[in-house]
């Protein structure tokens, strides 16, 4: 098995690791060199660590507000109002 990751192939790991994608990033280490699940995360995860410590501005930050809680929150009070509406009747 070759452990020589092509250059091309790593920038596109990086790349991948830079946008906050860990998941492709593993997938794609695995592709590229054949290995186990754990063996490519392991190796995904120094990896990162290398990358972060030499170029953390490089790295996206994440998205403010990107959950679903205000929606969940908002038809949990909807639900309320159309009960209480329906219990005054």
């Amino acid at each position: 098995m070759n452990t020589e990751i092509p250059k091309e192939k790593l920038a596109v790991i990086q790349q991948a690791l830079f946008q906050g994608r860990k998941i492709e990033a593993i997938k794609l280490y695995r592709e590229c060199l054949g290995t186990g699940l754990a063996e490519a995360k392991t190796a995904v995860d120094k990896l990162e660590l290398e990358l972060r410590s030499q170029s953390p501005e490089k790295f996206a930050a994440k998205p403010a507000g990107k959950g679903c809680l205000g929606i969940i929150l908002a038809v949990c009070a909807l639900a309320i109002v159309a009960v209480l509406l329906l219990a005054g009747r």
